[in-house]
């Protein structure tokens, strides 16, 4: 009879060494996540080709890859995702734009450029969706090099 009560007690006292062990130490052994950009998505756009136009005739095109990053949560909650807001903003900010002349080449403030779009982009959103973008290749083409 001892040994059974004795068993009994071994088993009873494993059993709730078990669940003491998961119920409280279970957060112990996570690793604990750094809340650097925490909540911010990134997002990759195609490459937008823009038709640059002087003395009524097409001089070439600029190409730009475009990247934004914007705020996880608010992007889900959307009904119509803001790539094509952010490349139809990039398109007419570039294409309008008076001061980009590639045949006078001159320094360009594309930061200006950028939050530009991004304001205008958040603004027709209607929040603060898109935080940041940036430029991840931008190059000019010549019509002269352009192949058909």
């Amino acid at each position: 009879m001892k040994i059974l009560i004795t068993g009994l007690w071994i088993c009873a006292v494993t059993i709730a060494s078990c669940y003491a062990a998961v119920t409280f130490g279970g957060g112990l052994m996570t690793k604990k996540t750094e809340p650097y950009l925490e909540g911010l998505q990134y997002q990759k756009l195609a490459p937008i080709n823009i038709p640059m136009i002087a003395d009524g005739k097409v001089q070439g095109y600029v190409i730009a890859v475009l990247v934004f990053t914007a705020d996880a949560k608010l992007m889900h909650t959307l009904p119509v995702p803001p790539n094509a807001f952010v490349v139809d903003e990039a398109f007419r900010q570039i294409y309008a734009d008076p001061a980009l002349d590639f045949r006078k080449l001159a320094k360009y403030d594309i930061t200006k450029r950028l939050n530009e779009v991004r304001a205008k982009v958040n603004e027709r959103l209607g929040g603060d969706v898109v935080k940041d973008v940036l430029v991840d290749e931008i190059n000019f083409v010549a019509k002269r090099e352009v192949r058909s």
